[in-house]
């Protein structure tokens, strides 16, 4: 089978494309430079105006890791560790290099474990102690 030609648009009436080279009249899809904004629906209000604002996100929030007792209690085990600081960690891949790192109280402690983060909640902060350990804010 033949490949059909392409339109020759703008040349003349008697190719039957020519006046208004098949843009139709007027409006702004038939003016050169026309480019349609992103979103747009065709006048109808477009859905990022349709859906509402709501919330808003606060710059001064500070996100923390969250590291339970009972992962503490398995590092030890596993790897015979009794000081936990940043760097450990880091090292175990539990985080990363800049982030803050929050101890809770999920889980419990049998040994006494030595342990500095940037944050404790009460009752983790608690059953170190109680296990013979210390917890140190950094």
């Amino acid at each position: 089978m033949p490949q059909k030609k392409g339109k020759r648009i703008g040349r003349g009436q008697g190719s039957g494309h020519g006046g208004t080279s098949t843009k139709g009249h007027k409006g702004a899809q038939s003016r050169a430079g026309y480019s349609r904004k992103i979103g747009f629906e065709g006048g109808q209000m477009p859905l990022q105006r349709r859906v509402p604002k709501f919330g808003f996100k606060n710059i001064n929030r500070i996100e923390y890791v969250a590291i339970n007792l009972d992962m503490l209690q398995k590092l030890s085990e596993s790897k015979n560790i009794q000081k936990f600081d940043l760097d450990v960690f880091q090292q175990n891949g539990l985080t990363s290099k800049s982030d803050k790192v929050k101890i809770l109280a999920r889980g419990e402690i049998k040994v006494a474990l030595d342990v500095k983060a940037s944050k404790f909640s009460e009752k983790a902060k608690q059953a170190i102690e109680a296990a013979g350990g210390k917890a140190e804010t950094i």
